[in-house]
């Protein structure tokens, strides 16, 4: 390479490397380029997350204010929807099929308006996580940060969803005679464990449901069996006590009919702890460990490729 001085002469400096033969790889290390969008390390991501924790926060309380404000009840509906399924199945099952065998009027309500809500819990996080990547495409896109952030964000939204519908709980259950006592402080735990579970369940099915959105479609029907399978409407040890022991284990077992029996245990006087299987808080923090440290790094190993295609 040559160019003209001030002075009329040509000075001629060294040539630039050649490139030639250089991979994409060696190009990218030998000029400071990296990939846009790569994934970052598990411990970075973590960090990242939690440097997004305030709008984590924020968006889930937006969503939970927009979700019903179309409607005239507004925020009643957080409550209304699960006590109206509650009634319907009190009616199926309570008195139609009799479920409520082995249990007095006074504990199946409370029994069964806990179940429902709990269950929801689930249902309604689970359902939140399979559109968290595909319904939000436009922020993924116009947008750069850990897109764990979207189904965590969805599982909040539910848990302040739950907590206010906890009130209405604790009416039910003060109305059939189970009133406040050292048990009920056992919900906080409860509850922190199925947040960690659902969470987990939350950003493994966002990962799917990234990949197959017409999964979503599939999920209510999957959801409704897992429902009738945990003992909703009905005691599972009463209901399966003429089956084989394993088929009642792996009912009881199951993560939904845990928290959801704990729950029971906590908040019913009538629901004592002959009604729990062996060993139950080391399973629900299994469950919960289990789930949402493995949910967590499934969705992470995908981070790079959620919003394209």
């Amino acid at each position: 390479m040559s160019e003209t001085t001030h002075d009329g002469r040509v000075a001629v400096s060294a040539a630039p490397p050649s490139d030639e033969g250089l991979t994409a790889a060696d190009l990218a290390a030998k000029y400071g380029l990296a990939v846009s969008g790569a994934r970052p390390s598990l411990g970075t991501y973590v960090r990242r997350l939690w440097g997004r924790r305030h709008f984590i926060l924020a968006f889930s309380q937006a969503k939970l204010t927009a979700q019903y404000s179309q409607a005239k009840l507004g925020q009643l509906w957080q409550v209304a929807t699960p006590l109206l399924n509650a009634a319907v199945y009190y009616f199926i099952f309570g008195v139609i099929l009799n479920a409520s065998r082995g249990m007095s009027h006074a504990v199946y309500i409370p029994f069964l308006v806990t179940g429902v809500f709990v269950f929801t819990f689930t249902q309604s996080s689970v359902m939140a996580g399979v559109r968290a990547i595909s319904g939000n495409l436009g922020l993924v896109r116009a947008l750069h940060f850990p897109r764990a952030s979207l189904p965590i964000s969805f599982a909040l939204q539910q848990l302040q969803q739950l907590l206010f519908s906890m009130l209405v709980l604790f009416v039910v259950a003060v109305a059939f005679g189970s009133y406040p006592d050292l048990s009920w402080l056992l919900i906080v735990p409860i509850l922190a464990l199925q947040f960690l579970f659902n969470t987990g369940l939350a950003l493994i099915m966002a990962r799917a449901g990234a990949k197959t959105p017409d999964l979503a479609q599939l999920m209510p029907f999957v959801m409704r069996t897992w429902m009738y399978a945990s003992g909703v409407m009905f005691s599972i040890p009463v209901m399966l006590a003429d089956k084989p022991q394993w088929a009642e284990n792996v009912l009881q077992w199951n993560p939904a009919a845990i928290y959801m029996d704990l729950m029971r245990f906590a908040l019913i006087d009538g629901y004592g702890s002959e009604n729990l299987p062996a060993n139950v808080w080391a399973v629900a923090g299994g469950w919960a460990a289990l789930v949402a440290i493995g949910g967590f790094v499934y969705f992470w190993k995908a981070e790079e490729r959620y919003g394209r295609g």
